[in-house]
């Protein structure tokens, strides 16, 4: 499903990504972890063309995304970014019919009876529907967030591409949101790429990890051979004590305060 070979890239002169390979099949659940830096929401925003690839090349369901445009692109492959403090002055349901452009004829200009029908059933799937007639501005981070997840959903994509959709919202929102994420790859095989911080969230729901370091690909494989006690320290130069949760093959991490 998604193919990414020998990936470099960055940001004017700055090289961030350097020599990135990996694959994708699709039906996974794949987490991108690593510490701050390391080149995780440059990986998300390359993938998606929204920065321009130096060497190497990304391939989407077979094509490489240098030949596909945004509406093509936007078919296959959903992205939901950390939620930003500034949102438009539209209405739940007028933001997640957003969702619905990619498929718009060359000529239309108004949502059909099918978009609006097919929006209303991503605004319940995310169980916001007591918020459909909500200004977005209203919205509570954890509200806003599980919008912009409607609105990802509403273009019916292959692949759903999130960038850290966990960030700086309660346990509650966290497990909301991580466990609609795990029923949509279960129940309709949708491919979920997700950058993740919380390390324990990542080996509880991804079935795969990628992991950076440096601008690199340090080690990729299931959270088990992962999240290992060496790994962790290597990359994040801190202690930590990795157990086995009874969720089988899950590890968890303790991180280890340093002795005074």
């Amino acid at each position: 499903m998604l193919e990414v070979e020998r990936l470099s890239c960055g940001y004017g002169k700055k090289v961030v990504l350097e020599d990135v390979s990996f694959g994708v099949e699709g039906g996974e659940f794949v987490g991108i972890i690593g510490p701050n830096g390391s080149g995780k929401t440059t990986l998300i925003r390359t993938i998606c063309s929204r920065i321009p690839i130096r060497k190497g090349d990304v391939f989407l369901a077979g094509k490489s995304t240098n030949e596909m445009n945004r509406r093509e692109m936007a078919k296959v492959i959903a992205v939901v970014t950390q939620s930003p403090e500034e949102v438009p002055p539209f209405s739940v349901e007028e933001f997640v019919l957003l969702g619905r452009v990619p498929h718009w004829g060359r000529f239309q200009l108004f949502e059909t009876k099918e978009d609006t029908e097919l929006a209303e059933k991503t605004i319940v799937l995310t169980g916001i529907s007591h918020l459909h007639a909500r200004g977005m501005k209203e919205l509570s981070g954890g509200e806003r967030q599980l919008a912009f997840l409607a609105r990802a959903l509403a273009q019916e994509p292959q692949v759903l591409l999130l960038d850290e959709p966990t960030a700086h919202l309660d346990i509650g929102h966290q497990i909301k949101i991580m466990d609609l994420l795990k029923k949509l790859n279960r129940d309709a095989s949708l491919t979920i790429i997700v950058v993740l911080h919380d390390l324990n969230l990542a080996g509880l729901y991804c079935e795969k990890l990628i992991l950076l370091h440096d601008g690199r690909l340090h080690s990729m494989g299931s959270p088990k051979s992962v999240l290992t006690e060496d790994v962790i320290e290597a990359v994040y130069c801190t202690s930590v004590s990795v157990i086995e949760t009874p969720i089988k093959d899950k590890p968890f991490i303790f991180p280890l305060p340093h002795e005074e």
